[in-house]
């Protein structure tokens, strides 16, 4: 027994067991339905599996006993077998023997807890003191050789990158936006995203942070750690090196004053609307300058990700059938894409006909909301890739201009957002707005793609991007025919401007 298994007062802890059979399913199923990060919602589900995989060390502190667990659902609404008929979710618990009342709203249940007794279990990321056993096994990771601390009856393992010293004083806060993870700060110094929907394998957020922060990128915010977790039962007893492995979490550099790129790019469109005789070149509202240092990030971006990942090339004729075998889908989930079917089909056998397109690692789900700006510039963040994409899929090597159509895309949804939200309070001043918008779309589209292209897009970039773009117009199609109606329009001119080009 280590010096960290005896709390003060010197009585052993007893070992928490990773048999999870004491838990009450229908307990855990409440809590999910309740949480923000649950994508489930509104489907019918059943929990059928869940897996302690360890506990957070507590150095010399008996309580809160932090412990991390896999909850694998089950849903009805698909047929057995199919791809989104099982999630897993990571759900970790700081457990109490006694009620915490500063913890009421975070309560997921009480029950026996084998070697404990009756606990009160609580969503851990909301107390500060659980979060800061997460910091405490952060830092004690960066004093062991190659930065791993790992337990080896569990397989959990908390593993640092040198370069930075946490500020373990500092309390953890708990942000209230996200949806699909959760991420908590360490007062100014660092953030903690914990990956809630979790899937076997390389997480590329983790795996591209990684590679760029040793690289030193002054255009992301460096990683300092992660968490990950090899499934025992996996193993090859003859490859200790193999197993499936699980990453749960990462911590990173907390750009603290940074501003999103999304809020600017609204900002500067209201900027611009309030003043009716000015147009974007000469209003404060032109965001020409800013999408001109953005292509130039994104540019080095992708010229790191080539350096350490490498390039290859895949046929086109492959690129244009995966964006033709969407499309009738997107036609009956959204009718109104009907008249622009003709269209669409010859620009994608424009792209089959290029021969070969070149591939690397990319974002993947670029756009505004994936920018960050700070005063030494811009830095690109969340490199997860699409979420609906299965995470192999989202490893594998893709189109550079796949990250491009969806910032241009995003410079087109920005000003078309402000201008209905102002028509409600002007209607009358609908058609100078309109023009407004398009004007400052177009140059900051055009000033990003300059600045990432380097000059002159070519004919066979041109066809690339192009058909990117009208990809992504249709998801949006589809989305807001589904989501918001009274949007679709916005998607829907893009799609028809790309048909009569």
């Amino acid at each position: 027994m280590t010096s960290s298994d005896t709390p003060r007062g010197g009585t052993p802890r007893a070992p928490l067991t990773l048999r999870t059979d004491h838990l009450d399913h229908r307990v855990l199923a409440d809590y999910l339905v309740r949480t923000r990060w649950f994508a489930g919602k509104g489907r019918p589900f059943t929990v059928t599996g869940v897996r302690r995989l360890g506990e957070v060390p507590a150095g010399s502190v008996p309580e809160p006993r932090v412990v991390l667990h896999l909850v694998e659902l089950t849903y009805s609404d698909v047929p057995a077998g199919a791809s989104d008929e099982v999630e897993r979710y990571q759900v970790p618990l700081a457990l109490y023997t006694e009620a915490e009342s500063r913890l009421d709203h975070a309560f997921v249940g009480w029950w026996e807890e084998p070697g404990l007794g009756w606990v009160h279990a609580y969503d851990a990321l909301h107390d500060r003191e659980a979060m800061a056993r997460w910091q405490q096994a952060f830092d004690t990771a960066a004093g062991r050789p190659g930065g791993n601390l790992v337990d080896h009856e569990s397989s959990l393992a908390f593993h640092r990158l040198p370069g930075h010293d946490l500020d373990l004083a500092a309390h953890s806060t708990l942000f209230s936006g996200e949806q699909s993870n959760s991420s908590v700060a360490f007062g100014e110094d660092a953030l903690l995203k914990v990956f809630r929907k979790v899937t076997a394998g390389v997480n590329p957020d983790v795996q591209v942070h990684e590679v760029l922060s040793r690289a030193e990128s002054p255009d992301v915010a460096h990683l300092y750690g992660w968490v990950d977790w090899v499934d025992p039962d996996s193993v090859d007893p003859h490859d200790p090196e193999s197993g499936e492995v699980v990453q749960l979490a990462m911590l990173q550099q907390f750009l603290r004053t940074a501003s999103d790129g999304w809020d600017l790019a609204l900002s500067s469109v209201r900027n611009l609307f309030s003043d009716p005789e000015l147009h974007a070149s000469a209003a404060g509202g032109d965001f020409a300058g800013e999408a001109t240092r953005l292509g130039l990030t994104l540019r080095a971006v992708h010229d790191l990700l080539v350096e350490h990942f490498g390039e290859d090339e895949v046929p086109a004729r492959e690129v244009a059938e995966r964006m033709g075998d969407r499309l009738p889908a997107a036609l009956a989930a959204a009718p109104a894409l009907e008249p622009h079917r003709e269209s669409l089909e010859r620009l994608f056998d424009r792209v089959a006909a290029l021969g070969h397109v070149g591939v690397h690692r990319i974002h993947g789900d670029l756009h505004l909301g994936q920018t960050l700006r700070t005063s030494l510039g811009w830095k690109i963040v969340d490199f997860e890739g699409e979420p609906a994409k299965p995470l192999a899929e989202r490893l594998l090597p893709d189109c550079p201009w796949r990250d491009v159509a969806g910032m241009l895309r995003s410079f087109d949804y920005a000003p078309r957002v402000v201008e209905r939200t102002w028509a409600e309070d002007d209607p009358d001043g609908a058609d100078a707005r309109a023009a407004k918008a398009q004007e400052w779309a177009n140059r900051a589209k055009n000033h990003f793609l300059v600045a990432y292209a380097g000059g002159e897009v070519t004919p066979e970039q041109r066809t690339l991007l192009e058909a990117y773009v009208a990809d992504k117009a249709v998801y949006e199609t589809v989305y807001e025919t589904r989501n918001r109606p009274t949007w679709v329009e916005i998607p829907l001119q893009a799609v028809a401007e790309i048909g009569a080009s």
